[in-house]
């Protein structure tokens, strides 16, 4: 009866230390998971901009296109709005950091 309760005694020991081992497994896991997904968000968020910078571009360039005078005028109002938004990118990013 004893060596019975000993023996149930070493495998409960045994199952215990085994979950305790899976537990801090588990748990650096998802340690780095949650790193990964900070770092993954961060991207998207870059991303995001990216894609937000390019529209405001793009609407720039239909603006400046539909303006009414000479090509040379527009192409230069086009490329002095550029500059702005290029210049307003930058000042963004630096401000991101």
């Amino acid at each position: 009866m004893l060596e019975k309760i000993n023996s149930e005694l070493l495998s409960l020991e045994r199952k215990i230390t085994l979950l305790i081992n899976e537990l801090k497994s588990l748990k650096l896991q998802n340690e780095q998971l949650k790193q990964q997904n900070s770092a993954l968000e961060e991207q998207l968020k870059l991303k995001d901009e990216q894609i937000q910078s390019f529209q405001n571009q793009i609407k720039i360039s239909k603006i400046a296109g539909s303006v009414g005078a000479d090509r040379r005028d527009a192409s230069e109002l086009k490329k002095k709005i550029d500059e702005y938004v290029n210049e307003i990118d930058r000042c963004i990013a630096h401000l991101s950091r």
